[in-house]
């Protein structure tokens, strides 16, 4: 973690914002400060790691903390992952189906190179060629 992300104006814009909030007198001491923080608040970010792979008897690191990635790695193993996600795939393909034949439909009826059949509860049928369709035929 560093300011590569950082850029020349934003640097110089917080350093500016810093000076206005503490003043030239303190602002040394706030960067000392917040840096003691940062170093406070990731070593106990590694303690947590540690402990936590201690009394789980794996190794953890600080990005398998995320509740899916932990129990993606540490609990299911790749065939179970696969058995979870297979019906959700085969769903997923058919929806993508089925909106793949209604874009199909709707497409063809917008250039009307297709039949524009009524619904069979419609009592007045008109002939194909001559209708025109409407938007709630294609949709």
């Amino acid at each position: 973690m560093g300011l590569e992300n950082l850029g020349g104006w934003e640097f110089i814009v917080i350093v500016l914002v810093g000076l206005f909030i503490f003043g030239p007198d303190r602002l040394p001491k706030a960067i000392s400060d917040g840096m003691r923080m940062l170093r406070n608040v990731r070593q106990m970010a590694r303690n947590a790691t540690g402990d936590l792979s201690r009394e789980l008897g794996t190794d953890i690191q600080l990005e398998d903390l995320h509740p899916k990635a932990f129990l993606r790695k540490h609990l299911l193993s790749e065939a179970d992952e696969a058995a979870l996600r297979r019906p959700l795939q085969d769903i997923v393909g058919e929806v993508r189906g089925v909106a793949d034949t209604v874009k199909r439909d709707a497409q063809a009826a917008a250039n009307g190179t297709a039949a524009v059949t009524p619904a069979p509860s419609s009592p007045a049928a008109q002939p194909a060629a001559a209708a025109r369709p409407s938007w709630d035929d294609v949709t």
